[in-house]
Order: structure tokens, then sequence, then C-alpha cells
């Protein structure tokens, strides 16, 4: 007998099926033993009676997380509908045949299917092969899908061609010291701090390109936002007529991505307590223009043409209750504060780029990039660095390449906030931070 999904035994009322997946819980009543069984799209309940011998006995020896393999009858379960929210619920199978397929060893570690399950972080990292099972952390990794699905399928249909690009590369990236440095063969090599080298040549060959893949960043912090490697939403494109037009894609791309949480992921949602609020056209100021309402609205005033984050909450606490929007886009940065590839502003002190705010973090940064050759060889020069250093990227734009820009996104701090979840570790499904190296 074939194997049956257990949310497809809802419509097999009186037939024979067989199910297979991890105990939840088991509950000895008088004679009769009940096990909850889980498995990728479901719940149910498993009842075993003393006439089924060998399915008895065999039940008898089941624990928490043991793997099993159960034959039996599908029956209506009694007060079903009431239980239909939490799993199948309205029915419940008579075990004909149980079989062990896997035991636990020893005790478990933590108490996954414990309602009250209140376990402290760096516990539920310790042990994240066991915790990823857990219904809510298990719920953040579905969304997590989910928001890969959905971004991957937006940027298809409005003409994006998916990439990959080398993750091991011989110069850093974007210069600077937040690198891993690496052992090559017989020399050293780093690990990518963005593809953007790579997704910027992609618009010779395909106009608009993205990547969903790996970023390394070497930096040393502490906080319930940063970690060392990351999934990045990237994407870049070509002939545009400014960076509002990557900010208008970008928009675009948001929008879809959350539309497709909010309807495919409700159950999770749920779980979490959140919600995806209804969308609202994304408010745009000029980073000098939030510094401003920073000052006059809250009191709080920065040194030099910055932002932090305690500024960055601030200003989507402006937004939200001024364009009750979740999201502000901040612009035009100062030419210090960002990389050397960045399209200078009318006023050159000023670039082209933004920066994306979602409920109080950045989730994206982008802008427009230099797309003439002796304009960004004199701009290298400018961030006191060496073109030579630079000569592979160089040569791209030596070919003729369109104005272009695009965004790098933070997939697990959007998932973070979405979920409201106190760090970004619990978004990630085996972080690595300063300390954290292993499962």
């Amino acid at each position: 007998m074939r194997r049956t999904l257990i949310k497809d035994t809802v419509d097999l009322v009186g037939q024979t099926v067989k199910i297979a997946g991890w105990v939840s819980i088991r509950r000895d009543h008088g004679k009769l033993i009940f096990i909850d069984v889980r498995d990728r799209s479901g719940s149910v309940q498993v009842v075993v009676i003393p006439d089924k011998e060998e399915a008895y006995a065999a039940a008898k020896e089941v624990r928490g997380e043991f793997v099993v393999e159960v034959e039996g009858l599908v029956k209506e379960r009694p007060g079903g509908a009431a239980n239909a929210k939490i799993n199948t619920g309205k029915v419940e199978i008579e075990a004909e045949n149980l079989n062990i397929l896997s035991r636990t060893e020893g005790e478990l570690p933590i108490d996954i299917m414990n309602p009250e399950f209140d376990v402290n972080l760096e516990t539920v990292l310790e042990h994240r092969h066991l915790s990823l099972r857990e219904p809510k952390i298990n719920a953040i990794f579905r969304v997590f899908d989910q928001l890969l699905w959905s971004y991957s399928e937006f940027m298809r249909t409005d003409g994006f061609v998916e990439i990959k690009t080398p993750k091991i590369l011989n110069a850093a990236t974007e210069g600077g010291a937040n690198f891993f440095k690496i052992n090559y063969f017989d020399r050293e090599a780093y690990l990518a701090q963005s593809p953007q080298f790579y997704k910027q040549a992609g618009v010779g060959f395909f106009e608009r390109v993205f990547e969903i893949g790996p970023v390394f960043r070497a930096e040393p912090h502490f906080t319930s936002r940063h970690i060392n490697e990351y999934i990045g939403l990237d994407a870049e494109m070509g002939f545009i007529d400014s960076f509002e037009d990557v900010m208008d894609e970008l928009e675009k791309t948001i929008q879809y991505v959350f539309e497709s949480i909010a309807k495919k992921c409700a159950k999770e949602l749920e779980l979490h307590g959140a919600e995806v609020a209804p969308w609202m056209k994304i408010p745009r100021l000029k980073l000098t223009e939030a510094l401003e309402i920073m000052e006059k609205e809250f009191g709080k005033k920065m040194e030099g043409i910055d932002i932090d984050a305690e500024g960055e909450r601030l200003i989507c606490q402006w937004a939200k209750n001024n364009n009750e929007s979740d999201f502000v886009f901040l612009t035009h940065y100062p030419t210090n504060l960002r990389p050397f590839y960045s399209m200078p502003s009318a006023d050159p002190q000023y670039t082209e780029t933004f920066d994306l705010l979602y409920r109080g973090v950045e989730i994206a940064s982008g802008g427009q990039r230099i797309h003439d050759y002796k304009q960004l060889v004199a701009n290298i020069e400018k961030h006191h660095l060496n073109p030579e250093q630079f000569k592979d990227y160089l040569d791209i734009f030596k070919n003729g390449m369109p104005p272009h820009g695009g965004w790098g996104l933070g997939a697990e701090r959007i998932v973070q906030k979405i979920l409201g979840l106190s760090s970004i570790k619990e978004a990630s499904l085996y972080p690595r931070d300063v300390r954290r190296l292993s499962p």
C-alpha cells in the first residue's frame, strides 16, 4: 500500500490507508492508546485498541519523536470539528498495523510539543535539528520559503533572469575590512560580501537579473539584527532613467511578496500573532528630510548626515503615524556613506541611492550605479582606492553598459520583522554569528 499524506485522510473516511510520520504525543486512556502522528502536511490522531495485538504491543513502546508507519481505517472523529483548527481533526485512524521505523536515543533535550514551549534562544539554537520541528519555529521557515518563492516568481514574471554568482573571490567585493579571508590552494581568497559586481555584469548580457544566495559579512556585531551569513535577494536592471525606476520596481516586488505571504501563510502568521498590513504606497524621504523630522518630532539630533538604529525606528514610527505605512524609503545618502560605484547626485556630496526601512529596520539598500568607465575610475580614486585592484570589474564597463541600478534585500530581516521575532537568529535556519559556527 502506498503512503497517504495526513491532510488527504479527511476525504477517505471508511477507507484503509497507510500514513507515516513523527509521533507528537502518546496518551493512554484505560486500555486505549492514542497517538498523534504528524507529517509535512498535518497531524492526525491514531487510536490503537488491545484487539490488534501486534500494533498494540508496538504502540506501548512509542515515545515522542519516534518515526512510525501506521495502516488503519479512517473514521470520523467524535467532536472532530472542534479540533479542525489544530490538525485534520475531523478524522482519526484506527490502527490495524503499527511499525516503528526509528527510535529516539535517550531523553529528548527539549520538549518541542509542549504548548507552553518557552526555551531560551541559545538552547533552541544548540538543539537546532530538533527545535526546528516545534510548530511555531517550523512556521518561521514556511514563511521564509514563501518569501523566496514569491520573490523569484515576481522577478521572473517581470523579465528578470536568475543567475548564480561566485562566492569565492580574488578580491574583497567593495574594499574595506568586513570580509572573510580564506585559503584557496596556493593563495588567499575572499568570501563574497555581495554579488554586486557580477549582477552588474549580468545587465550587460541579460539586461535584468536577480539572485537568491548567501552573503558573508565579517562584522563583529552582537545585536538582534545582525548575522554574519545571510540570504540576499538581489536584483539589477538596465536602461533606467533614474534611481526612482529602481525604487518603483522594488516597491512592486515587495508588494507582491508581502501579499503572497499574507495569502499563503495565514496559519503561520496566526501562530505568531502576526499580520501583514494592507498595502499602502511607500513614502519617500531624502535622508536630510528624515533627520529634520527626527529632530522636530522626536528631539533626536544626529552628528553629521547619517542615521542610526534608533533613528530608523523613529522614522518608521513617523511613516506609520503619518502615512499608515510600515515602510519608508530614505534617499540621497552622502557620498562618504556609499560604495564607489554609486551614482553621484546633481549635488555631488550626495548619491542616487536609497535604503528601504520596514518596521524600524533597514531591509534593503540600493540605487543607481555609475555605468561610464572613466567616471567609475575617477570615483574609485576619489574613494582612495586603487583602480588596478578592480581591473576585472572595470573591464565590464569597457564594452558598453546601459544606465542601471538595483538592490539587495536581507531575507532574514524581512521574516524577523513580519513575525515580530526578537532576534534575527530566529529567522536563520542555522545562524552564523561571531560566536556560533555550529550546528
